[in-house]
């Protein structure tokens, strides 16, 4: 009988296990997959609040255009880019957006999230509404 397959009375013929190279491989294996993954999410959501920022912006314009063409088609007509500024609300875009420093007519820096851009404003006039860039 051969007595390096025996150990305290069991026969280990015909037993199968991992080896600790297979058993030690398995962490490194999912650590690779875990970085990759983490990774890939940390830059889906950078490309998601860029992609909120830029929502923004066009609710701005769009705000923008609905007042100053709503003043244009009104029977006082065109009454200066002060009042049209002032109607645009700029504060309320939704939850987690904010300027940093206030928002001015020229524009102002809107923040959401961990993005943030710079926005210029260019003022309204009788011939066109304002626009946010």
């Amino acid at each position: 009988m051969d007595r390096k397959l025996e150990h305290k009375g069991h026969d280990l013929r015909g037993q199968e296990g991992f080896t600790l190279l297979e058993l030690m491989s398995v962490p490194v294996i999912l650590g690779v997959l875990f970085s990759v993954v983490i990774h890939e999410f940390s830059t889906l959501s950078d490309t998601a609040y860029k992609k909120a920022l830029h929502t923004a912006v066009r609710e701005l314009n769009i705000r923008e255009t609905l007042i100053w063409s709503n003043f244009k088609i009104s029977p006082d007509g065109w009454i200066g880019d002060d009042n049209i500024f002032t109607l645009v609300n700029t504060e309320e875009l939704g939850g987690g957006y904010y300027w940093n420093p206030s928002v001015g007519k020229l524009g102002g820096a809107l923040h959401f999230g961990p993005q943030s851009i710079n926005l210029t404003r260019a003022p309204s006039t009788n011939r066109a509404a304002g626009s946010w860039n």
